[in-house]
C-alpha cells in the first residue's frame, strides 16, 4: 500500500498550540459507542468539518495543515481520542469512504498506539508527524498503553 510519512509537519510555535487546544480543558470531546461498524471498543470525537460544513468553532485551529495538503476539496476532518489501555488493541479494518480520495492522519502526541495499513504496514504514533495513506483501502488504529490517550486529526479530502 502506498503511503509518505513527514515528520515535524508543522512549526513549532504552531505544533504547540495545537496540542495546548485539543489536550486543554476547553475542548469538548465526545463519546462514540463504537470506533467503526465491525468494532465494539469506544472512543471519543470531535467533527470539525462534516457534510459540508464547519462541524466546530475548532475548525480553525486546522487551516494551516489544510494549506499544506493543498486541499481542493474537503469531505471529513475529524479529532480522535483513544483511551489508554491495559493491553493494545488493534481495532477493526475499516474504510473511511468507498471512493476514491486522499487521507492524512496528524498525530499529536507520541504513544505506543499505530495505525495499520491494508499490507500489515504499521506506523507509529510520533507527535507533529502527518501520515499521507489512501483511506479508501482498508486500516485500523489501536489504542496505546503507554500514555493516557492517543490522539490524532483525520483528514479526508479531494
Amino acid at each position: 500500500m502506498s503511503y509518505k510519512i513527514v515528520d515535524n509537519f508543522l512549526d513549532k510555535d504552531y505544533f504547540k498550540s495545537l496540542v495546548d487546544l485539543y489536550t486543554g480543558d476547553n475542548f469538548a470531546w465526545f463519546y462514540q459507542s463504537k470506533i467503526n461498524d465491525y468494532d465494539k471498543d469506544f472512543y471519543f470525537t470531535q467533527n470539525l468539518y462534516i457534510n459540508d460544513n464547519h462541524a466546530s468553532p475548532n475548525f480553525g485551529s486546522v487551516l494551516n495543515i489544510i494549506a499544506k495538503l493543498k486541499v481542493k476539496s474537503l469531505i471529513r476532518i475529524k479529532a480522535n481520542m483513544y483511551v489508554r489501555g491495559t493491553k493494545l488493541i488493534k481495532h477493526a479494518s475499516h474504510i473511511d469512504y468507498p471512493f476514491p480520495h486522499n487521507g492524512a492522519i496528524y498525530y499529536i502526541n507520541t504513544n505506543n498506539g499505530k495505525t495499520i495499513l491494508e499490507d500489515g504496514t504499521k506506523i507509529d504514533s510520533v507527535a507533529n508527524r502527518l501520515l499521507f495513506f489512501d483511506p479508501s483501502k482498508k486500516h485500523s488504529s489501536t489504542n496505546c498503553t503507554d500514555q493516557k490517550v492517543r490522539l490524532n486529526i483525520n483528514f479526508n479530502y479531494f
